[in-house]
């Protein structure tokens, strides 16, 4: 319903706001030579924004807190370097905000879930686990909203009969090449919607700011930036779930995905496969299905060694695709570095358990 959206776009504006306030509160305290927390933060706002913002009153008191919440924990990845230094939010990109207030504040029946204030919202489909419910958070892309919720479930131990292994090197002309020679060519969304987005791209810069012409633009080039990103997402979630289902056992090449994007000319095919992204899926569900993941180190010569004998070429630039070894073996530049992570982590899965026998 319309009063429902306005009052969804109230509650992340509102997040949004709280958000950058407290991330220009921690720098202003940090610089002063104080000690900002978050839990100081959410009481010094809890104090102010009666008489300074007043129009926060409109949404529920979770919203502001949990973004707070979010700053400090984004500070808290930050000095674990698992993360960025926290940047300001833009209105319209990322636009999310959390309705409870813990659980019994919300409820799901069927296709339809209640939040607090707004009562009743409808579902495009039902939830797909079952278990309990912990949170609920809104977000919005470009003109969809969508509602994320943790669940907790029990579940039960994986065991898995089969012992292949598996290795998997990620490329830029092939998306992910398996130590057993099959290639998976990714869907290249971004590439293949590249002319209609420069296209709009462009519409777009030409409508006046503030116009009604503009926002209808900016609505379309959302649109099409939504879909590119679920064509990826699609592709990656499906190629991960089957590895970690066929497979007990994989081997996988820490990249250094930021260095490599400094190169103007592969960027933004890296950026169209997802180097990042495929890994940190391949990781949680790996936990999820009973599989285990072996990272090699980013220093490993993958490419350089012969499967077959293990002679390392010193001099194979990028360029060369198909090389033959000393051997006499001929090698395929991607399976001959997917066969060696393989190797490489059998070779580590074995030390492991080893190990772990005394």
């Amino acid at each position: 319903m319309a009063e429902q959206e306005v009052l969804l776009r109230q509650a992340v504006g509102v997040s949004r706001f709280a958000y950058n306030w407290a991330l220009a509160e921690w720098k202003r305290q940090y610089q002063a030579r104080e000690k900002p927390s978050e839990a100081a933060l959410r009481r010094e706002l809890n104090s102010i924004k009666r008489q300074q913002f007043p129009w926060m009153l409109l949404v529920l008191k979770s919203v502001p807190q949990q973004a707070i919440k979010n700053c400090g924990a984004a500070f808290q990845r930050f000095f674990r370097k698992q993360g960025r230094y926290p940047k300001f939010k833009k209105k319209g990109v990322r636009d999310s905000a959390r309705l409870d207030n813990g659980p019994g504040t919300f409820a799901f029946d069927g296709k339809r879930v209640r939040l607090p204030v707004m009562g009743w919202v409808k579902l495009r489909e039902e939830l797909r686990f079952s278990g309990s419910a912990l949170s609920t958070a809104v977000r919005r892309v470009a003109d969809r909203w969508f509602v994320s919720v943790p669940i907790e479930v029990d579940l039960p131990e994986a065991v898995r009969e089969s012992q292949a292994a598996v290795g998997i090197d990620l490329g830029v002309s092939t998306a992910a090449t398996l130590s057993s020679g099959e290639k998976l060519p990714g869907p290249k969304a971004l590439h293949a919607h590249l002319e209609r987005l420069q296209r709009l791209s462009r519409w777009h810069s030409r409508k006046q700011k503030g116009s009604n012409n503009r926002g209808k633009s900016a609505m379309r080039l959302a649109r099409l930036h939504a879909r590119i990103s679920n064509v990826r997402q699609d592709w990656l979630h499906q190629t991960t779930t089957c590895l970690v289902r066929e497979f007990p056992l994989m081997g996988i090449e820490d990249l250094n995905v930021r260095g490599m994007m400094a190169n103007e000319r592969l960027a933004r095919k890296i950026v169209d496969i997802g180097f990042h992204e495929f890994r940190r899926q391949v990781e949680y569900k790996a936990m999820l299905y009973g599989a285990k993941l072996v990272t090699a180190s980013r220093w490993f010569p993958s490419s350089k060694v012969c499967s077959e004998c293990g002679l390392i070429s010193e001099e194979l630039p990028l360029s060369i695709r198909e090389w033959s070894c000393e051997c006499g073996a001929f090698h395929d530049r991607d399976i001959n570095a997917a066969r060696n992570l393989r190797r490489y982590a059998r070779d580590r899965a074995s030390c492991a358990r080893i190990n772990a026998c005394g």
